[in-house]
């Protein structure tokens, strides 16, 4: 069983800018995908520039921002844990244990078991799923409540067994039996629900919109993660923050810069590589591998950036209060986003090409942001942050 360094868990604040940075990614890629509206009607307002921002956004955004929202709540999870374990021992040691200043977290201070509360946890984050699904059928907080539920027994596994695991869901197992198989995943009722789906937010009203997406969007999303090849990444990414959090890798001690160094080097250098290469017959099974390596590039070069020059960690500040408030931010994302592009709304899934939605999607950053911003000269945590750890605690 893995065993604690007995070191400070302080906050990590390039962990906070990384949150803020997957969230606007989000945004932004949502943005680009109309919120998920694939019409066929003409676009009204298009530009030439549309198919290049398309690709150079698919490249840098779709499938890295969430592994790296992934990756992260695999890291607070561990954190969590840590907390409670420095509660147990310190109630052991006939101490108060006391976490941000305050004593009032009784079932913490306990050291009640960490399992149950946490499983709780992802009750409820599976809860704020349900109401995020009937505004934006692409919602990813139902898998992560789930797929949190499995770090659990995880956890007390020994490093070299959690390794062995993160080993295998990286080389995409389900995909790589496809391959040596030639067995084929029937995606026909995926295609069917998502023409359903589509045509709510095309012509449907909200309620409509809501229904439809309740009924279909958990199945549409499970099945758009088998096709995608994102099913076993994503759980991969969630060990793999864990594993980081027992390495303390996101503090700057030991070598830990050397090897985010190595990582950035190593991945460079294969995204390159791979660049240049015709997946053909292999890319349902190599290009969620070359995903992740491009995620990996993109963490390490900016946990390096960040230790390395006081410039970008005053410029990344910015984006630690966005990713603060993540839960929240990605919440009002799906609420504003779909009353801009969806039928009941604005409409602008046919009137704005992908230029001008990547434009509203920036929009849409800066003014959550403002809205951290304002909330946090008041409050301490987020609003749907705050309520989470309350009903947690409950």
């Amino acid at each position: 069983m893995y065993s604690t360094r007995n070191l400070p868990n302080t906050r990590i604040d390039v962990a906070d800018a990384l949150r803020g940075i997957a969230v606007a990614g989000i945004i932004l890629y949502h943005s680009v995908e109309h919120f998920n509206i694939f019409t066929q009607e003409t676009i009204i307002h298009a530009l030439p520039s549309d198919q290049t921002v398309a690709d150079i956004l698919a490249w840098l955004l779709s499938g890295k921002m969430y592994g790296i929202f992934a990756m992260l709540f695999g890291l607070s999870f561990f954190i969590m844990k840590e907390r409670n374990s420095e509660s147990h021992r310190a109630c052991s040691d006939g101490r108060v244990a006391t976490f941000e200043g305050k004593a009032n977290d009784n079932q913490q201070q306990k050291g009640k078991n960490f399992s149950g509360r946490f499983a709780w946890r992802m009750c409820l984050l599976f809860m704020f799923g349900v109401i995020n699904i009937a505004f934006y059928d692409g919602d990813i907080l139902m898998f992560y409540a789930c797929y949190g539920l499995l770090l659990i027994p995880i956890s007390y596994l020994p490093s070299k067994a959690v390794w062995c695991i993160i080993g295998l869901l990286a080389i995409q197992p389900v995909e790589l039996f496809c391959l040596l198989t030639g067995f084929e995943i029937d995606h026909t009722r995926f295609y069917e629900i998502s023409g359903i789906i589509n045509n709510a937010h095309e012509h449907g009203t909200f309620w409509e919109n809501a229904l439809t997406n309740l009924q279909y969007g958990f199945e549409v999303n499970l099945r758009f993660n088998v096709f995608s090849g994102r099913l076993t990444q994503l759980l991969c990414l969630f060990i793999l923050g864990m594993q980081l959090g027992r390495q303390r890798m996101f503090y700057n001690e030991g070598k830990n810069l050397h090897i985010w160094h190595k990582i950035l080097m190593v991945s460079v250098t294969i995204v390159i590589a791979l660049s240049f290469v015709d997946f053909g017959e292999v890319e349902m099974w190599l290009k969620p591998i070359y995903n992740l390596i491009i995620l990996l590039m993109i963490v390490s070069a900016l946990v390096s950036a960040w230790y390395a020059f006081e410039g970008v960690r005053r410029m990344l500040h910015h984006l630690c209060i966005f990713g603060r408030m993540s839960l929240t931010n990605y919440l009002l994302q799906s609420i504003i986003g779909c009353s801009i592009f969806c039928g009941y709304g604005l409409a602008c899934y046919y009137k704005l090409g992908i230029t001008y939605a990547v434009m509203v999607g920036v929009g849409m950053v800066i003014t959550q942001y403002l809205f951290a911003r304002l909330w946090f000269s008041s409050h301490q945590r987020g609003p749907l942050e705050g309520l989470w750890r309350k009903l947690t605690w409950i």
